[in-house]
Parts: C-alpha cells; structure tokens; sequence
C-alpha cells in the first residue's frame, strides 16, 4: 500500500536521478517517487545494493534504473547523467543523497580523511548538480534539484568538521544556482533531515541509554522515519511547490532550535 501524500500520477512521465539511491533516505525518496509516477535512476557505488534497489522498485509497480557511479568521479557523473537521458529520453530531478561521513575529534583528522568526506559530499554533488543542470537546459525543460544537508552546516558540530563545512558549501551551492538557474525553469533547495532511523544510523543508537540520550534531545521525543523525509523530499520536488526556490526545509522534530540551550 502506498504511503504517498501527492495525488497518484504527480511524476508521471518525469525522470529522477537519486545518488546513494540503494539505501537510506536516498532509496526512500526513490521508491517514494516511483510510486507517484517518475522514472528512477538509482546511482552509487555499491552495484548489488543498487540493483536489489532497483529489483524492489520495479516489483512495487515503478520504473527504475540502476547506473554504478562513484560521483566523486565527474567523468562517471558525466556517464550517469547521459545515461539517465538515453535510458528514459528526459532528465526532470535530481535528488543529492549520496554522502559520506564519520566521527572524529578535529585534531585528529586526516588529510586523506578531510578529502574523503569533502569529494564526496561538496565536490560529488556539485559535479552531479552541474551535470544535470546543464542536460536540463539543453533539453529546455523545467528541473527540480534537491540536495541533503545537516543542521550542523550552520550550527556546527563537534566531531564534524568536514561534514559540517561540506554541508555548509551545499547550502551555499543551493542558494546560489536557485538564484542563477531559475530563469531557466530550475528550482534548487535543500531538505535537512534531524535524526532518522534508518539501517546506517541504528548502530548510533545501539544501547537504550543512547537512544534515550538522542531522543532527549529532539523537542518531539523521538526519530524521524524515512518514509516521513521521502513525502517531504516530494513536495519540494512537485508542483506544489514551484514557488519554492533556494531555501532548505528541515525536518528534525525541532532538534536543531535547541543546540547550544541545554547541555
């Protein structure tokens, strides 16, 4: 049964690009969208976990593809973003999900670990943005581009500095090209999801007394789901919300207005 706000058939004949499309919000939003009616393209590195993606989607009743892309390659970018237009003929949405990130005391950070987290979260989604910006002017059609960010881009956060900074760049990204590209039809914002339970986050909270920590936290008392953030995703990428443009939606429960209050 389909858990979708959006009337049936909203992305009808449309095209969605998703990065870290085989898991996590990034495959939420996928098989959200492909129960509205869009065509998915699912990219990432993990080639099984993208094609059991697909495999899902397609027996749900939707349309997906799966391209393996490492998108902190523009080469593969490239590839992906010509492959989308040659599979389904058009390139509508994109949706930044793919990202990398791990905890660690500033002091103590790498280069190399520096570089892993900013080439994937800044320079992937840029190369990915670009990419598909640029096919959705030459096709003449309006685009949608959503990208994933974190609230600790403009808060801050303690072990967190490449992820945080990368995440800042998005946000930065975002606003300009909504700026620069809406007069050609192209609608770019952000969705900042807070903590959400999905398979990657759940060893964050493996103990009772950590999750009740977490929780605490949050205004509403507890986490997001992904089926929550993926209806979200699709309004900013529908119709509905054409008069959207630059901004980033967070949907944390509040978590993010009380930082820095309590301890």
């Amino acid at each position: 049964m389909s858990n979708t706000m959006l009337p049936a058939g909203t992305f009808a004949g449309k095209t969605a690009v998703i990065t870290g499309g085989g898991s996590g919000i990034g495959y939420g939003i996928a098989k959200e969208l492909a129960q509205l009616g869009a065509t998915v393209v699912l990219a990432g590195r993990k080639v099984e976990r993208l094609k059991e993606a697909m495999s899902n989607i397609r027996i749900g009743g939707g349309q997906a593809f799966a391209v393996p892309t490492d998108i902190r390659n523009p080469e593969q970018v490239e590839h992906l973003m010509a492959e989308a237009v040659g599979l389904t003929g058009s390139l509508d949405m994109l949706v930044n999900s793919a990202a990398g990130n791990f905890l660690v005391d500033s002091d103590k950070l790498s280069v190399n670990g520096w570089n892993a987290v900013v080439n994937t979260v800044l320079h992937g989604t840029f190369y990915c943005t670009r990419a598909a910006g640029l096919k959705m002017i030459a096709l003449h059609k309006p685009g949608r581009i959503l990208s994933i960010v974190a609230s600790y881009a403009w808060t801050g956060g303690p072990k967190t500095v490449h992820s945080a900074a990368a995440k800042a760049g998005v946000v930065a990204l975002t606003r300009t090209l909504a700026v620069e590209w809406a007069h050609h039809g192209i609608r770019v914002n952000a969705i900042c999801p807070g903590p959400t339970d999905t398979e990657g986050s759940r060893p964050l909270w493996q103990r009772p007394e950590d999750e009740m920590r977490l929780k605490e936290k949050i205004p509403v008392g507890r986490f997001g789901t992904v089926v929550e953030i993926s209806q979200a995703s699709s309004y900013l990428l529908s119709p509905y919300a054409d008069f959207v443009n630059g901004e980033v939606f967070v949907i944390d429960g509040g978590e993010w207005l009380g930082k820095g209050l309590t301890s």
